[in-house]
């Protein structure tokens, strides 16, 4: 598609970081999209759809920064005559996933259900907060991006966030500031400078916590049991709730710890 796939965005070569760059409202956007995707998938087709193989070189951005699923190479229809196949022959037909994406049950033999694709999805969401792989070189001896992000939450989240999401120019979605006149005298101006110091720390505020409540459903889809995870109804209808309290339509945010 015309803008590629997310993964040239999250993880941009150096010659194009300036150019390839995602706000924290389209990241947000993005997530929307690809968890009604997965819903889709998983509770309106006729018989449920499993992806099987969710990441971010997988998610397709159109011209209008719109979302699109793609690579169903290792998707796979739950339907009663799959639900019947031994452990073995689920481990035959290659049901693999990508390394750091896979659901960790898979790998022991687990029969593929819309779970596995849960938890794809919560360790995408991480992905697209933090900037890091799941396959990042600092993850070893016990230490994943899963629990990378649950022992920051929420004190200090600004550690493990993209930095990119806590610039200024993720309020451009707020009041733009009105321009200055030139004969302005310094005590106005100096009042109307406390007020945007004030403006900013409000909105940095705002940020955080939008940041925070997307990072806890993506460890609500990446816990470790398959039938703790979120339903990607949930998730939808979660997503939904933070963008409207992050636009400033709604003034509670979801606590999913």
């Amino acid at each position: 598609m015309v803008n590629g796939n997310l993964d040239t965005w999250l993880h941009p070569e150096v010659v194009e970081a300036n150019s390839l760059t995602l706000n924290l409202l389209q990241r947000l956007n993005i997530a929307l999209d690809v968890a009604s995707a997965l819903h889709y998938l998983h509770n309106e087709c006729e018989i449920p759809i499993i992806h099987c193989d969710l990441k971010p070189s997988n998610i397709l951005l159109d011209n209008d920064m719109i979302a699109h699923v793609s690579d169903f190479g290792l998707a796979r229809l739950l339907s009663n005559a799959i639900s019947n196949f031994s452990q073995q022959q689920f481990s035959s037909i290659g049901i693999k996933g990508s390394v750091g994406y896979v659901a960790p049950e898979y790998g022991m033999g687990g029969e593929v259900a819309t779970y596995g694709d849960v938890y794809s999805y919560g360790i995408l969401l991480l992905e697209m907060l933090t900037g890091r792989r799941p396959t990042d070189e600092m993850f070893r001896d016990g230490l994943n991006l899963h629990n990378y992000v649950k022992m920051a939450l929420p004190r200090r989240v600004v550690q493990i966030v993209d930095p990119i999401l806590l610039t200024g120019g993720e309020l451009e979605n707020g009041a733009a500031a009105e321009e200055e006149e030139d004969d302005v005298d310094n005590e106005i101006m100096a009042e109307e400078d406390n007020r945007n110091i004030v403006s900013w720390g409000h909105g940095r505020e705002k940020i955080q916590k939008c940041i925070v409540s997307i990072l806890e459903i993506g460890l609500a889809c990446s816990v470790e049991s398959p039938r703790e995870r979120m339903d990607m109804n949930d998730v939808t209808r979660e997503l939904h709730h933070i963008r409207d309290a992050f636009l400033g339509s709604a003034s509670t945010w979801t606590d999913h710890k």
